[in-house]
């Protein structure tokens, strides 16, 4: 029996088309299933927890302020990054976005503030910088800056100013202890016990003002830090006004 060309090439046709269809299919199946969906549990680092913190060792005397975040509530702090800063499991979060240069400062404290030491636990997770403002007013303020991975040192700045560096390793996902002393324009710092900065600023800034620690991504774009323990101390004349939990 002869059959007309015209009815043979459309079967053809449509042979192909149904293949064609069915491989287009396959494709589709497995390109779903080598590109699965990304949440924010996936990031790891981002989301890692640190090891213990040490515990709180709070002097008798003296105390002006501290606080080792042992509820949720940051009711004796400021900021104006809420998002950035949180409490998880007893510490202090700091996590800024994965861009350059991001910061954020969250205060506490009084400014009549004079003369004092400022004792914190810090341990990064994600970036380089961490640390404390001292004399914070707005912009202005003492700021230490301890740079991890790529640097490993610490910083004495009066705003963009360095008035001291020191050699000091301070690995990630690790608690360090930073001390800061501020007594009339002289500044000590510490880490993990031991002076490495001594030094006065000759320019004379603010002998008063509040606290300030911050998060910063800098050149390397990230920042996950964790603080705990933060508790200031009157040095020298500087009247005790209690402490706060």
């Amino acid at each position: 029996m002869l059959v007309p060309v015209r009815k043979t090439a459309e079967a053809a046709t449509g042979q192909l088309r149904a293949r064609w269809l069915a491989i287009a299919g396959m494709l589709t199946a497995t390109m779903l299933v080598a590109v699965p969906q990304r949440s924010p549990a996936d990031d790891g680092p981002r989301n890692a927890l640190p090891p213990p913190a040490p515990q709180l060792r709070l002097p008798q005397r003296a105390v002006l302020f501290y606080d080792d975040f042992g509820s949720d509530s940051l009711k004796h702090w400021t900021t104006d990054r809420p998002e950035v800063w949180s409490v998880r499991r007893g510490m202090l979060r700091g996590d800024l976005p994965d861009r350059k240069q991001e910061r954020a400062l969250i205060y506490t404290g009084s400014g009549r503030w004079t003369h004092y030491a400022v004792d914190l636990d810090v341990c990064m997770m994600r970036g380089v910088d961490k640390g404390v403002v001292l004399r914070a007013d707005g912009d202005n303020g003492i700021g230490i800056d301890m740079r991890g991975p790529g640097y490993q040192d610490v910083l004495l700045q009066h705003g963009w100013r360095t008035l001291g560096r020191a050699p000091v390793v301070n690995g990630n996902a690790t608690w360090h202890h930073l001390r800061v002393e501020a007594r009339g324009h002289r500044y000590r710092v510490f880490v993990n016990g031991h002076l490495v900065i001594d030094k006065v600023d000759g320019r004379e800034s603010s002998e008063n003002g509040r606290i300030a620690i911050f998060a910063y991504t800098g050149g390397v774009g990230e920042c996950t830090v964790y603080y705990d323990n933060v508790v200031v101390t009157a040095l020298g004349g500087q009247r005790s006004a209690g402490k706060e939990p």
